[in-house]
């Protein structure tokens, strides 16, 4: 399972919106074939180890990081091919929450008299699939939200000189964060103060062609149609709450879309239900400090990446999120860091978010 697990990462840039997944096929002591899902819409994992094993795959044993499908979506079942492999068991790790499936491959199998074991691995099968289990049982993306600051948690000068805090290596990394990313969000200050292009830009990231949808909020439609990225390949979503402009932005490829909240605001609860609906698992945040503090108030950031630089930045500058309801040391938030670690002269700090607290 432990290989399965590590052939489901090579999926990490291709996959979505589907979930990352390995698969590997044992007889006796010799893995005899092995796959993951490469591509939405192509084969998934068990289909790809089923090519590699051909006859070999009969009384073997099938290890798979999720529940195999039983429904017919753009590929066939995946349970109809383990069963006319004929297989004589099969080991996954997590069952999948997915509408069509949640037990229904388990059942198949069973019915067709195959063994079946699960659990093996559960937790860190469910922390790779964290984004698609947060979309599909909880019907909203993982948000995470990535900030460059100094050691002293300073994220620009006071007039909003910010290039660069960071290393050309940080930056680099952050390039992998947004290929995995089904969507790059941010808003409306940060477009009009650094004319962003939320783009995957960076050689040896295999998206296959794929870019994250970029996502603005903007409640009242100030984004120019000037605007850097609408001019790259990809879509850009624009989230408002006044659309009387709304033609300006549509003429020149945006996709406008109005919900609920004021001049000031959009409701960020239902973007990120929209965006659940668009089948985007995770939400990779760059903004500034308004959009940051908003959702940390709100409770909608799952993790935390912050790459902190080896300077000092001093008083005359912004910080990482304004919280105006934060107005006691009650109010804090939180987090677990799980991971440290140097980046080039940086140092990358990953933590969750405790939204219980």
């Amino acid at each position: 399972m432990a290989r399965a697990l590590r052939l489901a990462v090579r999926g990490q840039y291709t996959a979505h919106p589907n979930p990352m997944v390995g698969c590997v096929i044992v007889r006796g002591d010799e893995i005899v074939g092995e796959g993951w899902h490469e591509v939405a819409g192509e084969a998934h994992a068990e289909i790809n180890a089923l090519r590699a094993a051909g006859d070999r795959a009969r009384g073997a044993t099938a290890y798979v990081t999720l529940e195999p499908c039983a429904h017919q979506g753009k590929t066939p079942p995946c349970v109809r091919a383990l069963i006319e492999a004929g297989l004589a068991e099969v080991v996954f790790a997590l069952d999948d929450p997915f509408p069509d499936v949640d037990g229904r491959g388990e059942q198949a199998l069973m019915a067709a008299g195959i063994a079946v074991r699960k659990g093996l691995m559960q937790e860190s099968v469910a922390q790779l699939l964290a984004g698609y289990l947060s979309r599909t049982i909880h019907g909203r993306p993982l948000v995470r939200l990535k900030l460059a600051s100094s050691l002293d948690g300073r994220i620009a000068m006071a007039d909003g000189e910010s290039q660069w805090i960071t290393s050309p290596d940080a930056r680099a990394d952050v390039q992998r964060l947004r290929a995995r990313a089904g969507a790059v969000m941010t808003g409306i200050g940060t477009v009009l103060a650094d004319n962003p292009s939320l783009t995957v830009r960076a050689d040896g990231i295999d998206t296959r062609g794929r870019q994250p949808l970029r996502v603005i909020l903007d409640s009242r439609l100030r984004m120019p149609p000037s605007a850097g990225l609408l001019e790259l390949p990809g879509t850009t979503l624009v989230y408002c709450s006044h659309d009387d402009n709304r033609q300006v932005l549509t003429d020149v490829g945006a996709d406008v879309i109005r919900i609920s909240g004021d001049a000031a605001t959009v409701d960020l609860r239902q973007v990120l239900e929209d965006l659940a609906r668009r089948e985007v698992n995770d939400i990779l945040v760059e903004a500034g400090p308004g959009l940051a503090g908003a959702l940390m108030e709100r409770k909608l950031v799952d993790e935390l990446v912050i790459y902190q630089a080896p300077h000092i930045m001093g008083s005359e500058t912004i910080g990482m999120f304004h919280t105006p309801t934060w107005t006691a040391l009650a109010d804090r938030q939180h987090v677990s860091v799980t991971d440290v670690r140097r980046v080039g002269e940086d140092i990358r700090i990953t933590a969750s978010v405790e939204q219980g607290s």
